[in-house]
């Protein structure tokens, strides 16, 4: 059994958690070594990009940004993340507002420390991300479309900084990314139709707020044809090898997703279909092993 004392901590501990939503940084530090393995890196050996201290140090960093990103997230949404998850931000309430920003900066501290260890250009790289990540919780977040085109491209930047350190410029990789961005982008205007409460009330002037519930479902209609074009060229152009079974599986899913949407209209409907778009995106993150199911095994030695 555990001490007073102990559950306390350990209650600290899983708000921290919550907080910087730890469970998202961990499926984010596996896809970039994944895509690292099999996408921008693919003709080194798998020892090589597994045990690259520079790589090592450009993922940590990402991931220190990105939790300090959620934190300041959640220092500027605390009044409407209290209506629109009010469980959530009671468990988020047992750390203080000046201990998670002294982790904020001591988070974002470390990053560009870690980023040094590489060069001069990962450092200004992740000084502009980190300001840009505490411009778009501050003021963009509630602006309509810059919001959300700022959220989705954001979510992409950890991805880009790899890529630019492997100076990979193939077209695959291009049409991987307008993907990811499309589905980002839905994700993003699910979660704005899940939250309109809290938007409504504390004047966040999004999507659904500004233009209504009707005109976001169009524009999220828009998205899911869209990302037709980028999986078409995948699965046509590009050697995926088994991964055109997770596009195939996706875009049966979008399909789902749509035939919800447009009858969906409580809070616990875009909360399922929040769901559906996180599932597709964690199961596209591990479907990048399908691009070569003996890749590792080949590249072991």
């Amino acid at each position: 059994m555990f001490s007073r004392k102990q559950k306390h901590i350990l209650l600290k501990f899983f708000s921290m958690f919550s907080v910087v939503r730890g469970y998202n940084i961990l499926v984010i530090v596996i896809a970039q070594y994944l895509t690292s393995i099999y996408i921008f890196a693919p003709d080194k050996p798998l020892k090589k990009v597994l045990f690259d201290v520079n790589l090592l140090m450009l993922v940590l960093a990402s991931a220190a940004v990105i939790a300090g990103g959620y934190i300041i997230n959640n220092f500027y949404d605390s009044e409407k993340d209290l209506i629109n998850r009010p469980n959530k931000t009671m468990l988020d309430k047992l750390v203080s507002q000046n201990t998670k920003l002294s982790f904020y900066f001591v988070l974002n501290f470390s990053a560009v420390v870690m980023a040094s260890y590489v060069s001069f250009k990962p450092v200004l790289f992740f000084s502009f991300y980190i300001f840009a990540i505490w411009f778009y919780s501050h003021k963009l977040k509630k602006l309509p479309i810059i919001g959300n085109v700022v959220s989705a491209i954001l979510t992409l930047t950890p991805f880009f900084v790899i890529f630019v350190y492997y100076s990979n410029f193939k077209a695959v990789i291009f049409v991987h990314a307008i993907f990811l961005f499309l589905i980002v982008a839905i994700r993003e205007l699910t979660k704005d139709l899940e939250n309109i409460k809290g938007d409504l009330t504390l004047n966040y002037r999004t999507i659904p707020v500004v233009y209504g519930e009707s005109f976001s479902k169009k524009i999220i209609t828009f998205l899911v044809i869209s990302t037709l074009f980028p999986v078409y060229f995948l699965v046509t152009r590009f050697d995926i090898g088994y991964m055109y079974l997770y596009f195939y599986m996706c875009e049966a899913l979008l399909i789902i997703y749509l035939i919800l949407l447009w009858k969906s209209n409580t809070k616990t409907h875009y909360l399922w279909l929040h769901n559906i778009l996180k599932f597709i995106i964690l199961a596209g993150v591990f479907s990048i092993l399908l691009i070569d199911v003996d890749l590792v095994l080949n590249r072991i030695l």
